[in-house]
């Protein structure tokens, strides 16, 4: 705790000093304003962000489509407007003091994301035009046409991705990027990577969706920007920021299977701009109850009893014209249970998980620029802390009950520095530093099992990226010191984007990754679940899990008429060495004693191909699908007892998947969407104890489809009404082969994450 209030202090000792040198207080009496349209209809645009880059000044449209900036610095600027659906617009200008400026957008429809901004790439914000690296960006639309209410559900929209339930017990979602587990993915907020080994195994099904402005999605190696457990991809959730003075609340109710079974959610937003900008405040809250559910009737649930609440903010203090101070925090309390008997104590129940969470999560950043626009630096430090008491057991076990504490933080500087010219091409040079740790302490008193568990990494990094409309190169690494493996890792990546057009984007990336080992993840987890009381021992010659990842893309977009359309192909390739693996040594006072070890390695390839096209506002259609494979060096077996046959092909990983989403406004008030997910035959496995002996199941191929309908009312000037409706999973291809019974493998397990299910929802919209 006192290094964490260091980190907190030092932070708050760059700004007081950075503060002190960039207040100005001289009124300069310069001005600029316009309104900003519709370049196709003349329509007056409200909610547009205007910006004054090199700066902290912005400001958003009024509801007439009309901003205006006020006494701005002198000097030679760039204008920026921003907006989801249309294309970035800059126009450059000369502002003096005295003058006043009239400056009109006319805004072209941007409906595939060309010029969408992302921060993922290179850790600084860039346009997904001029990233180096290839970043997909799951936006609020998405998630309103598919009716999702938490970050997991709406990044099954993205090529390369996969979201599944692994558990009937507790409902743990995983998320899966190429074809790869969700161990092998880093998961941020805001850039930072606070979620540890705890929060990973319900963390993101944890949160709302109404807290985000949008997710970016890297996928391929990121360990030279982000550390360890890059492998696959990184997840970055990006929170709301204030833009202007608007509210909404929502609720919405689903029909579980049609039955008496409901799930409600309760979504609560408002944000506050002071009226010279300089101060900004979104909070967001969500309630969500949803009914335990039992697809055979056995009286075991398919579906966990969920009850949680989330609320928070995001705020800002401009502190001067080039300096910023941004504050955030969220808590979340949640029950979830699941297995048998739901109304008794956890203990008198056949079956049961049962935990209860308190998650408080937070951060304060600093950003601060120079006059002359060349240097910026950014301050920051954040934490997790969670307080989880749960229950584990099977048979009516009195001392399957537990307590798990982690508190994680993570501290650092960033600094960006552009060069004119550096040797051929302008350039960006960042080079920053990051601390991280990581305390976790698990007890089973009644098993005597404590899992103890401290993680502490040191990073620094570095990369240089030459630049330009046609070029980007990008080579850099990191340096980690992680307290749990002997030496330095070295983390390079290399990246080169092409645009012999402005809507072609070639490009091709190498990157090192690597996974630090511990005793705490998802596999206890499973085995807790499973009613198995375990525990995990580190090997002593137990070596980093190292990856190395390549991949090629081409990006390319076209308009013609009202039409615009984007064509995305992808291949990638990953190698894995030292893969972790699990190995039974025998029990010990009733626990399981498990050591982690390593193997040979695995392979995994393949490629992403998405497609998008749209018709003015009218028509939008987007499908992705991925072909892959992913299979170990040598072949393996998962078990030792039943007709288990070794194999090299990874479990969970099907050979084909994707997903499409398409919307119609046939009106401007009325959309008609349709969503859904398409996953192949895979690989699971089936433990024995409803079955006789244990077996390797190849699953059936599935579609899970959505339908959602919105009309939009208006009430009075600013306000208005939605009402919507819809059907989840409309085919009910859900899964027929449940076990049955207190002898079930609750983690055989797969399909949809809902059987057919109807919901209807009302949003209020200031």
């Amino acid at each position: 705790m006192k290094k964490i209030i260091s980190a907190l202090v030092a932070v708050l000792c760059v700004m007081q000093s950075a503060i002190a040198t960039d207040i100005d207080v001289q009124t300069t009496d310069a001005h600029v304003h316009g309104h900003i349209i519709d370049k196709k209809t003349g329509e007056h645009l409200p909610h547009i962000v205007v910006l004054l880059k090199g700066t902290t000044i912005g400001v958003a449209s009024d509801n007439t489509g009309h901003y205006f900036l006020r006494n701005l610095p002198q000097g030679r600027f760039v204008l920026e407007v921003a907006a989801i659906g249309y294309r970035t617009q800059t126009y450059e200008i000369d502002i003096r003091k005295g003058t006043t400026y009239e400056v009109n957008f006319a805004l072209e429809e941007d409906l595939v994301q060309l010029d969408g901004v992302i921060v993922s790439a290179t850790r600084s914000e860039t346009t997904r035009r001029m990233a180096p690296t290839l970043v997909n960006v799951v936006d609020m639309e998405v998630y309103n046409k598919s009716n999702c209410t938490t970050v997991a559900q709406g990044l099954a929209f993205q090529p390369g991705v996969r979201v599944e339930n692994n558990c009937q017990n507790c409902g743990f979602q995983q998320v899966r990027i190429n074809g790869l587990d969700g161990q092998y993915t880093q998961i941020l907020i805001d850039s930072r990577p606070i979620f540890s080994a705890l929060a990973g195994v319900y963390g993101i099904e944890q949160l709302p969706a109404n807290m985000i402005d949008r997710v970016e999605v890297m996928r391929g190696g990121g360990s030279a920007l982000f550390g360890s457990s890059a492998i696959a991809g990184t997840i970055n959730i990006i929170t709301k920021e204030p833009v202007r003075n608007s509210a909404s609340i929502s609720h919405t109710t689903t029909s579980i299977n049609g039955s008496a079974s409901f799930h409600n959610t309760t979504d609560v937003n408002a944000s506050i701009v002071s009226e010279d900008n300089k101060l900004g405040i979104a909070v967001f809250a969500q309630n969500t109850d949803k009914d335990a559910w039992d697809a055979n009737g056995d009286g075991f649930t398919e579906l966990s009893r969920i009850s949680g609440q989330t609320a928070g903010f995001r705020g800002y203090v401009k502190t001067g014209l080039y300096s910023k101070i941004t504050a955030e925090y969220h808590h979340l309390q949640e029950f979830r249970r699941g297995g048998d008997n739901l109304d008794l104590p956890p203990h008198e129940a056949m079956i049961a998980e049962q935990t209860k969470h308190g998650i408080n999560t937070g951060g304060l950043k600093f950003d601060w620029f120079s006059k002359n626009q060349r240097h910026r630096l950014n301050v920051f430090a954040s934490l997790q802390h969670i307080n989880r008491d749960s229950y584990y057991g099977a048979a009516k076990d009195p001392n399957a009950y537990g307590k798990t504490t982690d508190l994680t933080w993570v501290g650092g500087a960033q600094y960006i520095y552009k060069f004119e010219k550096c040797l051929f091409m302008p350039s960006d040079l960042t080079v920053g530093l990051e601390y991280n740790e990581d305390y976790l302490k698990d007890n089973m008193w009644g098993y005597d099992r404590v899992t103890d568990q401290t993680v502490r990494i040191a990073s620094v990094y570095a990369q240089n990226e030459w630049k330009n409309a046609r070029w980007g190169i990008l080579v850099g690494g990191r340096l980690d010191k992680h307290n749990l493996i002997k030496g330095v890792i070295f983390s390079p990546r290399a990246n080169l984007r092409y645009n012999p057009t402005k809507n072609i984007n070639l490009r091709a990336s190498y990157s090192y990754g690597f996974r630090a080992p511990q005793a705490f993840d998802e596999d206890l987890h499973i085995d807790n679940v499973g009613g198995t009381v375990s525990m995990i021992r580190l090997a002593d010659d137990l070596k980093v899990e190292r990856s190395q990842s390549v991949s090629v893309s081409a990006d390319m977009y076209h308009s013609w008429g009202d039409w615009q359309a984007n064509v995305l192909v992808e291949g990638f390739f990953t190698d894995l060495d030292d893969v972790f693996a699990l190995r039974e040594l025998g029990f010990e006072d009733g626990i399981l004693i498990k050591e982690r070890h390593n193997e040979s390695g695995a392979r995994v390839f393949g490629g992403n191909l998405e497609g998008k096209i749209a018709w003015r506002d009218k028509v939008q259609v987007q499908l992705g699908f991925t072909a892959q494979s992913s299979k170990y060096k040598e072949a393996r077996s998962w078990s030792e007892e039943g007709d288990v046959q070794a194999t090299r092909k990874m479990f969970r990983t099907p050979d084909f998947h994707g997903y499409c989403t398409a919307s119609y406004t046939p009106l401007k008030q009325l959309m008609l969407s349709l969503t859904g997910t398409y996953t192949g035959s895979m690989l699971v496995e089936h433990h024995a104890g409803f079955i006789a002996n244990n077996e390797t199941v190849r699953t059936p191929s599935f579609w899970d489809i959505n339908f959602k309908a919105a009309y939009d009312f208006k009430i009075y000037k600013s306000f208005g009404l939605q009402l919507n409706a819809g059907v989840q999973n409309i085919l009910n291809s859900f899964q027929k082969d449940f076990d049955s019974g207190a002898d079930r493998d609750s983690g055989y397990i797969y399909g949809p994450t809902l059987p057919r299910s109807f919901f209807i929802g009302i949003k209020l919209i200031y």
